[in-house]
């Protein structure tokens, strides 16, 4: 249930109904906009009817069941999209943000150049994995503590916030010492230990879509986080697994743009990961910001050919400076209004 409140509803008239609604075995979820006050009703308890009878208490407008399974994602929830702030850095404003950097952090030298040269061509935010999940457990599995460390100096000495995947409900507290934002990467979307232990996190998390999961799927995922408390999410679309075989993923950028009409949640695009080819990045990243997409994830290596995970599909400092000239940091409005043509 949504239950809004009158424009001119007092303070003690929203208490009033926050009262009932946890009396009546629910719990509530306030979102305050600019001209109203939004209360979500969550719960698993029957008592449905006392909630509706809420209707007639003073300074409610109305009482409207929400449809959609998740219930606090929903744009029934919250009509105002929601902005996500790291800093200076904000998902969901008028501005495109990109986030740059390499897939695995390899080592001090090739963070720290890697970090000059995307923050240099305008990134305004900082990727790394430090660890990393692989399908054979014989690949590089990440530098762990010592990359975070390494990802800390690069913030000291270039002022870009830091996003990291965390893996395991164990990492959360010391991957949250080092970096500004949380990723759960795409194995781990539907881990609900992590969520529930995110949910908890003070630190913003960045929720990448499962290889195999629907927009449900997805953004009942991001539920499980809101529900638990953490209300700073971006969804990040990064390619699903279809029947196509010529490239790594298939960016579903239907997704960004329906995602955008569900949720009030900003959505992010993964060009990278959804093409695993180099040559599709550029204009791969146009088309996601054409769909609505609020920024961009890059990956970024001094010298792809010799990464120790995912040389394919990432870009040299140059190639990445070229395609942040091309972009000219468009603001959405800029990116969506024909600028860019195939």
């Amino acid at each position: 249930m949504v239950i809004t409140m009158s424009g001119n509803a007092t303070a003690a008239q929203i208490d009033h109904v926050i009262e009932r609604i946890r009396e009546c075995g629910f719990r509530e979820h306030v979102s305050r906009g600019t001209e109203k006050t939004v209360i979500g009703v969550v719960g698993t308890n029957s008592n449905r009817n006392e909630i509706e009878a809420l209707r007639a208490a003073p300074g409610v407008e109305s009482v409207t069941p929400i449809t959609q399974s998740y219930k606090l994602v929903s744009k029934q929830m919250k009509p105002e999209r929601t902005t996500v702030r790291i800093g200076d850095v904000c998902f969901g404003g008028p501005e495109v943000v990109v986030i740059a950097g390499p897939c695995s952090v390899e080592s001090r030298d090739q963070l720290l150049s890697t970090a000059r040269a995307v923050h240099e061509a305008g990134a305004t935010m900082l990727r790394g994995g430090a660890y990393k999940p692989r399908t054979s457990p014989y690949d590089f599995q990440g530098l762990g503590i010592d990359a975070l460390k390494f990802l800390s100096e690069a913030r000291a000495e270039t002022g870009l916030p830091i996003v990291t995947e965390v893996m395991s409900t164990e990492d959360v507290d010391v991957v949250a010492e080092h970096a500004d934002m949380l990723q759960v990467g795409a194995r781990n979307m539907q881990n609900f230990s992590l969520l529930r232990r995110l949910a908890n996190s003070s630190r913003p998390i960045l929720l990448k879509r499962g290889p195999s999961a629907s927009i449900k799927e997805w953004l009942l995922a991001a539920e499980y986080l809101l529900s638990g408390g953490n209300p700073d999410v971006v969804l990040c679309e990064r390619g699903i697994k279809t029947f196509e075989t010529e490239t790594r993923n298939t960016l579903d950028l239907s997704a960004v743009a329906l995602v955008r009409e569900l949720s009030h949640l900003p959505v992010i695009a993964d060009p990278s990961h959804g093409t695993g080819r180099r040559r599709l990045i550029v204009l791969m990243s146009r088309a996601a910001l054409a769909a609505g997409a609020d920024g961009l994830i890059i990956e970024v290596h001094p010298c792809p050919e010799r990464a120790l995970s995912d040389g394919p599909q990432s870009l040299d400092f140059t190639q990445f400076s070229e395609m942040m000239a091309g972009l000219a940091q468009p603001s959405r409005r800029i990116a969506n209004a024909m600028s860019l043509v195939f």
